[in-house]
């Protein structure tokens, strides 16, 4: 036991340089990271002056998604997506595996430490008894340790990269989360205006039904030619043949909906109205420069960029002299009595240095590429970034101008209704053809059907400017 002690203690004071070493290491070569700077205007493109005035910290995007998604079924299928969809799952699982990456890379920044031994037996034949012993023991007892002391930094600006591509992992996670609030909404945006359009058609057809009784009546009195009738079945038939087209849709669209909740194919449950409804005017956006701190594709590119930049230390640090230093001690013998005698143990050090002289320009060649890849990396987060300031700009358009063809289909509704409404009393009395019926009733159909789409389109805009302005995530 105490022939242990002493081997440890030597071994021990073999590394004891190890801690003065640390210090030496302590130099990072390469260049260290500082944000781009990028040209961003006071406003964004398509913002309410007044609104802009009065409200410049507030934004749409920093409010929980339950506070702008207000109807209960709606929030029902986005919790469920967030808790099963796929995507997010596989997201989750992504950052698990950056963090091990991240492990793997900063080990090599310490030093490793292995204990091992052997052991050997043999029973001789007696042949070999007069010149050797009957039976044959051997043993050994050894503890090493090897290090390379990152003097460059080599090894911690790997760690830097590895770490950097975590985090850009993670924030690609909540882009991942945020995208699929967006699409939860929109597409059950998307089921309730099939669904109004369905109900408009089942309604048409009803009535126009009844317009073919009613002229079948007429014609068969000899009151009405049989071409009225013939137009009336056009109606009807116009109508009924609408009705599949929209089943098939919403169909479809429950499939759809139900992969983004991580489900199989089925029917989704829905009562509630409301999906269809205008948004508020002028929501706040905020200023664009807080636009870089928010949205998480912006925050994954700069992480991109981050680890870029760490890699030229490590290619530069190739060029500079690496020492890797060993230390081993054991014993051992050839009887278990005498295993740990004193005159059977080893204790050695080596250490080494490596210079690179000449590899055929693959030195320079990596510090080039890795330079190459970081002005790749920082082209594509001044393209992030201006790509994000056209999404909000886009979505803001999208809801003034989506408001206003709503506003103007609502109207074009009132007024067909009104002339289809005066077409049949024309017809009724005698004053028209049945021509101008078909043609005001067709009229009001497709204005129904429009506004319905213009409706969805103003509802959906309200969507795109929460993501864009990257709400959700969180």
């Amino acid at each position: 036991m105490n022939l242990s002690t002493s081997l440890f203690a030597r071994f021990g004071r073999l590394v004891a340089g190890a801690p003065l070493l640390i210090l030496l290491a302590g130099c990072t070569v390469g260049p260290g990271y500082k944000r781009p700077q990028v040209a961003v205007a006071p406003a964004f493109r398509g913002a309410d002056d007044t609104e802009a005035a009065t409200a410049r910290d507030a934004s749409l995007g920093d409010e929980n998604w339950s506070q702008v998604f207000r109807e209960p079924e709606l929030q029902s299928l986005i919790r469920t997506a967030l808790a099963h969809n796929y995507d997010v799952r596989i997201a989750a699982q992504r950052v698990l595996e950056q963090q091990a990456q991240v492990k793997i890379t900063r080990s090599q920044e310490f030093p490793t430490l292995a204990v091992g031994g052997t052991g050997i037996g043999a029973e001789l034949p007696d042949s070999l008894s007069s010149s050797i012993g009957s039976s044959l023991y051997a043993g050994s007892f050894n503890l090493s340790s090897a290090w390379t002391p990152d003097f460059w930094g080599l090894y911690r600006r790997q760690t830097q990269a590895a770490r950097a591509q975590m985090l850009a992992q993670v924030w690609a996670q909540r882009a991942v989360r945020m995208t699929l609030v967006e699409q939860v909404a929109s597409a059950y945006i998307q089921l309730r205006a099939l669904d109004r359009q369905l109900a408009i058609a089942n309604q048409t057809l009803a009535t126009r039904r009844q317009s073919v009784d009613l002229t079948r009546r007429l014609a068969d009195a000899g009151s009405a030619p049989l071409s009225d009738l013939r137009q009336a079945e056009e109606l009807e038939y116009t109508a009924s043949s609408q009705i599949p087209q929209l089943q098939r849709q919403i169909q479809q669209q429950e499939n759809a909906l139900r992969l983004l909740l991580g489900q199989n194919p089925g029917p989704i449950a829905r009562v509630d109205d409301r999906a269809l409804a205008p948004p508020p005017q002028n929501p706040p956006v905020g200023l664009p420069s807080r636009l870089i701190e928010r949205r998480p594709d912006i925050l994954q590119a700069e992480q991109q960029l981050i680890a870029a930049n760490a890699q030229i230390g490590v290619a530069r640090a190739q060029f500079f002299p690496q020492l890797s230093i060993s230390a081993a001690g054991g014993v051992g013998g050839d009887q278990w009595s005498n295993l740990f005698d004193p005159g059977g143990h080893t204790i050695y050090g080596l250490a080494a240095l490596t210079q690179p002289i000449f590899e055929g320009g693959k030195l320079r060649g990596q510090l080039q590429l890795s330079e190459h890849q970081k002005e790749e990396m920082l082209l594509n987060y001044q393209k992030t970034i201006a790509g994000a300031f056209r999404d909000v700009s886009d979505a803001l358009i999208a809801l003034d101008k989506t408001r206003s063809t709503r506003e103007q289909q609502t109207l074009l509704v009132t007024a067909a209704q009104d002339a289809t409404r005066l077409a049949r009393m024309r017809y009724q009395g005698g004053a028209t053809s049945y021509l101008e019926v078909l043609t005001t009733d067709s009229n009001l159909f497709s204005a129904q059907l429009n506004l319905v789409n213009a409706q969805e389109q103003e509802a959906l805009s309200l969507v795109q400017l929460y993501g864009s302005l990257g709400g959700g995530w969180d």
